[in-house]
């Protein structure tokens, strides 16, 4: 049979208000005597505390919610990791949904976390995000948006890496060493992060005047299958490159990977570049030189940030957080 703090006030002699103070540690006018008393019975006879009872009296459950669109995509997995020892460290759960960058599924989860009563929301969007803004302004819950970015009233707070700067010190590190024709295969222009590694690419090439050609640009989704896809694409036109940008490392692994299939050496006969400098990154042969994104400190800092803004220390902050470039063999 389970214990309520009536059992306890009863065994101790005090009243329900006494002990439910004790174990909330909430009135230090209590005696030291009583305080040990009560505590001992409630250790005594195994007491658990009703979370959820507290929190309809609170509004608080400790709880943050975690949304993220492609868990697949090694890149997310470190970041969820940063944003779970952060909770942990502060004495907050984490509710972790996956949308498979799915609107659909992300409004689903919105609402869902709404209903569990989480304190607030960590949220990388879907890249399919259309309709999700009335629902996002719906949920009176504060939100913090990290690696995408978007402007609504309740994103409270957003962490990110200039995306920018990453991209356009890529393909300048590329031109430097010599490549002129660099081809560009990246996620959806529907994203803030594959337009601005777009707005890089263009302006690293722009400062050291070569020119823009449209179809060395190859948009597509943030997937391993895509980088594949576009390679094909670009043997088929046999295009004359002689490097390419990839808008992730997913994308690049699977550019290698293609390329090798069809007899052509990385990086003898042309360079790869990625982006975000996953763990595989490294494994594969050659390894590839990539822009290092701090992944682990992106989900660590969000939940930094969300309580933060949830104990009322800050009302809002936008965070961001510096790349670069990580050298290995896949560029000569």
């Amino acid at each position: 049979m389970k214990v309520t703090i009536k059992d306890i006030a009863k065994a101790a002699d005090v009243s329900t208000a006494t002990v439910s103070k004790v174990l909330n540690n909430k009135d230090q006018r209590i005696s030291a005597e009583t305080r040990a008393l009560v505590l001992k019975i409630a250790k005594e006879k195994k007491y658990i505390r009703n979370s959820m009872a507290r929190s309809l009296v609170t509004r608080k459950t400790n709880t943050i919610g975690l949304i993220l669109p492609d868990i697949t995509n090694p890149f997310f997995p470190e970041l969820a990791r940063g944003a779970e020892d952060k909770a942990n460290e502060a004495g907050y759960m984490i509710m972790f949904a996956n949308t498979d960058d799915s609107a659909e599924k992300e409004t689903k989860y919105l609402n869902m976390l709404a209903e569990k009563m989480v304190d607030g929301i960590i949220l990388t969007q879907s890249a399919h995000k259309e309709g999700n803004a009335k629902t996002l302004e719906a949920l009176k819950l504060p939100i913090v948006l990290i690696d995408r970015d978007m402007a609504l009233d309740n994103i409270k707070g957003r962490v990110l890496v200039d995306n920018f700067k990453g991209a356009y010190d890529g393909v300048t590190y590329l031109i430097e060493k010599g490549y002129k024709k660099i081809a560009f295969i990246t996620g959806p222009f529907s994203t803030t992060t594959s337009k601005d590694r777009l707005k890089g690419y263009e302006k690293a090439l722009e400062d050291n005047n070569i020119s823009l050609d449209d179809t060395l640009i190859f948009e597509g989704e943030y997937k391993g299958q895509w980088g594949i896809e576009a390679t094909e694409i670009i043997l088929e036109k046999n295009l004359d490159i002689d490097a390419i940008f990839c808008g992730n490392d997913l994308i690049a692994i699977n550019v290698i990977k293609t390329l090798k299939k069809n007899n052509i050496e990385v990086p003898k006969d042309l360079a790869i570049i990625g982006y975000d400098n996953i763990m595989i990154s490294e494994m594969i042969e050659p390894a590839l030189t990539t822009v290092n994104q701090p992944v682990y400190e992106m989900g660590y800092k969000a939940v930094e940030l969300l309580i933060n803004i949830l104990e009322g220390n800050i009302h809002e902050k936008t965070i961001q957080l510096e790349s670069n470039i990580v050298i290995r063999g896949s560029v000569k």
